[in-house]
């Protein structure tokens, strides 16, 4: 019996998800030993080993751990200078983002998203049959005026990925500042700040714009800056009316304890911090200076990966890189053609990458000689 009649409407309208390429599919495919992966924007350094250490000390895992966890949104919302009821804690920020739709996003409503942009606000607002208003990037960054200009009085939510995902670029603190100052009071503002650690001095703290738009959430993770993504751990601030509601259409127990305990932990580990951050600085002007010397752009980041332009169809640069040892993510998946998203790796990796790409390069470069 065919499964379409059982499924809703909005189902058939996208296709799963589909990450990066694993090292073991790499192997698999090509036979090689040894691969570097630059391709899922992980934390090259590893993990904290204040997490580590944290987690290893847990007992037991047979009751169910504290559901409001409320010395650890205690310590996140002193963080930002906030109490505890501004915080929400989730299996990874992408829980928010789908408790956010599931809280506040009627059937038929508008979401208003850059393009492009981090795929799964589209893939919520399809799942929740709303109405997903792309607006382009100007020069990989978000066109703020052209977001606002498409809030119509059935906008609910408007997305601003800072750091963006797939480009890497932030928005300018005044221009953020003047965009929440001038939404309706009727739209969530939701601002996605996976990468903020990596940032410049001069990026926003979303968390700060409730002062302009009281109606913000601001989002953030622990895989990136604290290398715990398979931890699955994110956690939002907003003001507590917002955070009630999120509250009462929350899983309960949805954050697991072996996440709060290491959570807890990285937030103590300055060294661990510092270091992913030097590493990232020292990769991110050492590839930069690569890409000038072979003549190549790549959008200014303020992320721990970055978005180059390649002479060639994306999907040939990653195949082409994939046969050489190195991993990184196509652009034809991430709405950016002709560009491959690499994430700034330790410096010998970033050394291996160059090496595979510029042999690379003379080959993509003569094809299109050859074309015309």
């Amino acid at each position: 019996m065919p499964i379409d009649p059982l499924l809703r409407a909005s189902a058939h309208e996208f296709s799963p998800y589909k990450p990066g390429t694993s090292v073991a599919q790499a192997r698999e495919r090509y036979g090689l030993e040894h691969f570097v992966k630059l391709s899922q924007n992980e934390n090259p350094l590893g993990t904290s080993p204040r997490a580590v250490a944290a987690v290893a000390a847990i007992s037991g895992y047979s009751d169910y751990f504290e559901d409001d966890h409320l010395a650890l949104r205690e310590r996140l919302a002193n963080l930002r200078g906030l109490t505890s009821d501004y915080v929400i804690l989730g299996h990874g920020s992408n829980e928010l983002l789908s408790i956010a739709f599931s809280a506040f996003v009627d059937p038929g409503e508008d979401v208003v998203m850059a393009k492009p942009t981090f795929a799964l606000y589209r893939k919520d607002a399809d799942i929740a049959g709303a109405h997903a208003i792309e607006v382009p990037l100007r020069d990989g960054v978000h066109d703020l005026p052209a977001m606002l200009a498409a809030v119509t009085p059935r906008t609910k939510l408007v997305f601003v990925c800072d750091p963006n995902n797939p480009t890497g670029t932030r928005v300018q603190r005044e221009d953020f500042a003047r965009f929440a100052e001038a939404l309706p009071s009727h739209v969530l503002l939701v601002v996605d700040q996976a990468y903020i650690e990596f940032a410049d001095a001069q990026s926003t703290d979303a968390s700060a714009l409730m002062k302009w738009h009281a109606r913000t959430l601001s989002l953030r993770t622990a895989s990136k800056i604290y290398g715990l993504a398979s931890i699955r751990f994110g956690y939002g601030y907003a003001p507590p009316e917002i955070i009630t509601w999120m509250n009462r259409v929350r899983v309960p127990y949805n954050v697991a304890r072996p996440a709060a305990a290491a959570v807890n932990a990285a937030l103590d580990d300055e060294d661990f911090i510092r270091r992913s951050i030097e590493n990232n600085e020292r990769g991110k002007a050492f590839l930069y200076a690569e890409f000038e010397r072979l003549g190549l752009h790549a959008y200014p980041t303020a992320a721990n990966f970055v978005a180059l332009e390649v002479p060639c169809e994306a999907g040939v640069a990653y195949e082409g890189l994939l046969s050489k040892g190195v991993i990184v993510r196509s652009g034809d998946g991430l709405n950016m053609p002709r560009r491959i998203r690499v994430t700034i790796g330790k410096p010998q990796e970033n050394q291996a990458f160059i090496a595979a790409l510029e042999p690379l390069l003379a080959q993509w470069r003569s094809r299109v000689g050859a074309a015309h």
